[in-house]
């Protein structure tokens, strides 16, 4: 698992990444519990996933169309330079008035990262090919996630009762400043010349990236699959908050709760690398999306710890793998050149599945019940693993179509 960090540009992206990531978890709790202190709204709170997701719903297709025409590693650069600035828009907030720069802040955050996260994903095979190495980087990539849902959330927690909100921000702003440190200090790749960049060639390379996706059915179902899923993801995400301060204890409980997830990234990672390569996609993302609504379902149900948490580890190891196919298979079975479109086209349909959830899922439990609304999101979430079972197509082997580097 640990062979791409032999590669030196890898080493830094990576490193970068686990910098920034961990200053933005350390707000994952932070920001929907002041968020909660200030307003005492299930809703307000909900609003701050919204706010994340509402840009890249809007402007994804876009800025994916940008990352394949631009220098991806200047891109990168550019926009953690610009995340920095904008996340320091938070240390104003301080009562229920001011809560909507909070949204305003997160929202511009999300605008960075929505030409942060094409870029990434187009540039790490660029880095490190398509072969092994490339499972290798993806595994590394989701023991990240894995490491800072574990440490960041309960961190987070532990550092706003401590220091108070604006001490996590400052902390938030320094990561994004480390990250384009690293960023700065990778190889300059040759890259083509660049053409005007009219209205009408985005539009072109638009519609080709389209294109792209509906004529290869195993990008176009995984976009499907993804879309559903993520749904349900949604729903639930915007209320993991609520649930371990209003049902589990506090915002302590909250953050171990997150951090769980964390430890099933982290045992989920060595395993899927394992997998990645040897179970068809189609098996492996039926059965981990299965694995995970089972896990949606104990989790939300839970009124202690000693569910929650196993529930929340399960949750992790499952979504690792559920995580890994989307994001391994079209990096290997497309073209480079079109990996920006088609990634950000994925980013958008996440988005809008999220933003839609972030919404209904605080709507439904206050007017339903927390219950009636894990039953419904488990049910989704059980469903596109069905999809998944029928409507992948079934590869013979990824191995031929790997390049060995």
């Amino acid at each position: 698992m640990l062979d791409a960090l032999r590669v030196r540009d890898f080493r830094l992206l990576w490193a970068g990444r686990f910098v920034s990531l961990l200053g933005t978890w350390l707000l994952t709790v932070a920001v929907p519990a002041y968020v909660l202190e200030l307003t005492g709204s299930l809703m307000a709170t909900g609003l701050t996933l919204a706010a994340e997701y509402l840009p890249l719903l809007l402007l994804g297709p876009l800025a994916g169309v940008l990352s394949d025409r631009w220098d991806r590693r200047r891109v990168m650069l550019a926009t953690d330079l610009f995340r920095a600035v904008v996340v320091a828009a938070m240390l104003v907030v301080d009562s229920p008035g001011t809560v909507w720069v909070i949204y305003a802040a997160l929202a511009a955050e999300s605008a960075g990262s929505i030409l942060f996260r094409p870029a990434a994903h187009a540039y790490t095979p660029m880095v490190v090919g398509t072969g092994p190495l490339l499972s290798s980087a993806n595994a590394l990539t989701a023991l990240t996630d894995g490491t800072v849902r574990l440490i960041g959330a309960p961190l987070g927690a532990v550092l706003l009762l401590a220091f108070g909100f604006p001490v996590l921000i400052w902390v938030d702003i320094a990561s994004y400043l480390a990250s384009a440190l690293a960023i700065s200090l990778t190889t300059r790749r040759p890259v083509a010349a660049a053409t005007p960049t009219t209205v009408a060639q985005l539009r072109a390379d638009l519609e080709h990236g389209l294109r792209t996706i509906a004529g290869h059915r195993m990008t176009l179902w995984l976009l499907i699959i993804s879309t559903v899923f993520t749904l349900a993801n949604g729903s639930l995400s915007a209320l993991l908050i609520p649930l371990g301060v209003n049902e589990l204890g506090g915002p302590r409980q909250a953050g171990l709760v997150v951090s769980g997830i964390g430890v099933g990234f982290l045992l989920g990672a060595p395993l899927t690398r394992a997998l990645i390569d040897r179970v068809q996609p189609r098996r492996l993302y039926a059965w981990s999306l299965l694995a995970t609504a089972a896990g949606f379902l104990m989790l939300f149900t839970a009124h202690g710890l000693a569910v929650a948490l196993p529930a929340a580890v399960a949750i992790g190891v499952t979504g690792s793998m559920s995580w890994a196919v989307p994001q391994t298979t079209p990096q290997r079975t497309l073209p480079n050149d079109v990996l920006g479109r088609v990634s950000a086209v994925f980013f958008s349909g996440e988005a809008l599945a999220t933003l839609i959830g972030a919404v209904a899922g605080p709507a439904i439990a206050q007017a339903a019940g927390l219950v009636t609304l894990t039953v419904l999101a488990s049910g989704v979430a059980a469903a596109s693993a069905l999809l998944a079972a029928a409507m992948l197509p079934t590869l013979d082997t990824l191995i031929p179509q790997i390049d060995d580097q």
